[in-house]
C-alpha cells in the first residue's frame, strides 16, 4: 500500500502540472478572460468526473486487473502529455480568432481524453486497495489525501519554478516522464505478479487435456 500511495502522489503532481501548462497554452492562443478560464476549468473537471465513473465501472468489471488498468492509463496520459503542446499549437493555427462557442467545444474535445484517464485512476486504485485492506473508507481517504497533496505540489511547483526554468514544453515533458515512468514500473510489476497465475492456468489446462 505505501508504494501505491507514492505512485498516486506522483500521478496527482503531474496532473496539476498539466493543468497549469495546458491552461497557459490555451490562454496564449485564445486569450485570457473569464470565458476562456471557465472553458478550460470546466473541461478539466468534466473529464475527471466522467473518468471517475469509467474507472469505477472498470474496477468492478475487472477487479483482478486494477494494477494493469492504472498502468495503462498512466501510459496514455504520459503519451498525450508528450504530444500535447504540439497538438494544441497545431490546432491553434486553424482555429485562432473563432467564436467563444467554438473555443468551448474545442477545449472540451482537447482535454476530455487525458482528463478522463486521470479521473479513472482514483476509483481503480481504490478498488485495488480495498481488496487488500478490506477497508473502503481508509483506502479512499488515504488515496484522496495523497492525490490532493500531489496536486497541490504540482500546482505550486509549476507556478514557482517549472515554467520559469523549463517553459511550457519542458514542463509538460517532465510531467510526461513521470507518468511514463509510473506506467513502466506498474506494468512490469503487474506482469511479474500475474505470471505465476498464468503458468498455473496453463499447467492445469495441459493436465486436463
Amino acid at each position: 500500500m505505501p508504494i501505491i500511495l507514492i505512485f498516486f502522489l506522483a500521478s496527482g503532481w503531474s496532473a496539476l502540472v498539466y493543468q497549469v501548462v495546458w491552461q497557459r497554452v490555451l490562454f496564449r492562443v485564445y486569450g485570457v478572460d473569464i470565458h476562456a478560464t471557465t472553458y478550460v476549468v470546466t473541461a478539466f473537471m468534466l473529464g475527471l468526473g466522467v473518468g471517475s465513473l469509467l474507472g469505477g465501472a472498470l474496477s468492478r468489471r475487472f477487479p483482478t486487473h486494477s494494477i494493469f488498468l492504472f498502468g495503462a492509463f498512466e501510459l496514455g496520459i504520459g503519451l498525450f502529455g508528450l504530444l500535447s503542446i504540439n497538438l494544441f499549437e497545431w490546432v491553434a493555427r486553424f482555429t485562432a480568432g473563432t467564436s467563444d462557442l467554438f473555443v468551448a467545444c474545442l477545449s472540451f474535445s482537447l482535454l476530455l481524453l487525458p482528463t478522463l484517464m486521470m479521473g479513472a485512476t482514483l476509483p481503480i486504485l481504490t478498488g485495488y486497495a480495498s481488496q487488500r485492506s478490506k477497508n473502503v473508507g481508509q483506502s479512499v481517504s488515504q488515496l484522496y489525501l495523497v492525490n490532493t497533496l500531489g496536486a497541490a505540489l504540482g500546482a505550486w511547483s509549476a507556478g514557482h519554478f517549472l515554467l520559469s526554468a523549463l517553459g511550457l514544453r519542458g514542463s509538460s515533458v517532465v510531467a510526461a516522464v513521470v507518468n511514463l515512468s509510473l506506467a513502466i514500473i506498474v506494468l512490469l510489476v503487474w506482469r511479474r505478479v500475474s505470471m505465476p497465475s498464468n503458468v498455473q492456468e496453463t499447467q492445469a489446462r495441459i493436465a486436463s487435456a
